[in-house]
């Protein structure tokens, strides 16, 4: 027949007891040094007696392995009182815009001209207040835009100003110097025609001359003749002469 179920119970018999604790013990061991050769885990034991006696095995070194221990249940511990916390604190953070988002709403609707049945004077005088003021506000930027505008536009008109003043004297430098141009053609031409009737009447003076010499020959010659008889026939008076 097989053998049956152990009931584990304490062990009444001391000496039975510390037989079985020697026994198991060195088994605890045993099995705790084979897991971590063969699973390349890291291992510490520690065991105390029914007296107090503390036994103990680690795989490298116990002190360490309880180091690393306290170490990961702390941070354990951490982990999880902070996200309790900041569970808590995003309800609230949650809670806290939920009900501004709902003021905000209300306000706007007020301020629309929704739902003032159940507001009081006083909550319709400072709707009144902060109207006045928004107004104000819109108002005052209103003017400043337009001031810029305004400023805009100067700006511009300054800019076209002086662009139609440089245009304008470009202009009036390049009439100028059309009109040179042409004054200066004109004087070259008017020079160049009187040069030409310069020319023209020197060359006519250089040519009368001789004919009016020519001219004056024959006259001359009588004179002489005249002038030669009047030496011989002894009578100063042409005229007598010719009566006779």
């Amino acid at each position: 027949m097989g053998r049956g179920k152990v009931i584990l119970e304490r062990i009444e018999n001391k000496i039975n007891r510390q037989v079985t604790f020697s026994k198991r013990r060195n088994g605890l061991i045993k099995k705790a040094y084979e897991l971590s050769v063969l699973c390349d885990a890291e291992v510490a034991l520690i065991l105390f007696s029914s007296r107090g006696k503390l036994f103990e095995f680690g795989s490298t070194d116990v002190g360490k392995t309880l180091q690393r221990y306290r170490q990961c249940c702390y941070a354990l511990q951490e982990n999880s009182t902070g996200n309790e916390d900041g569970s808590q604190d995003l309800y609230q953070e949650v809670t806290k815009l939920t009900a501004k988002y709902e003021s905000l709403q209300r306000s706007q609707r007020n301020i629309l001209g929704e739902d003032l049945g159940g507001l009081s004077l006083k909550e319709l005088q400072k709707i009144e207040k902060q109207l006045d003021r928004t107004l104000s506000q819109v108002r005052q930027r209103k003017m400043h835009v337009i001031s810029e505008k305004i400023d805009d536009l100067r700006k511009k008109e300054r800019d076209i100003s002086e662009e139609n003043k440089q245009l304008k004297a470009q202009l009036l430098d390049g009439q100028y110097l059309s009109l040179v141009e042409g004054v200066g053609g004109l004087n070259q031409q008017a020079n160049g025609t009187h040069n030409h009737k310069n020319n023209k009447v020197q060359s006519s003076k250089i040519i009368s001359q001789p004919s009016l010499q020519i001219g004056l020959e024959p006259y001359l010659q009588q004179e002489k003749a005249l002038d030669s008889r009047t030496v011989q026939g002894g009578s100063s008076n042409p005229i007598e002469d010719w009566l006779l």
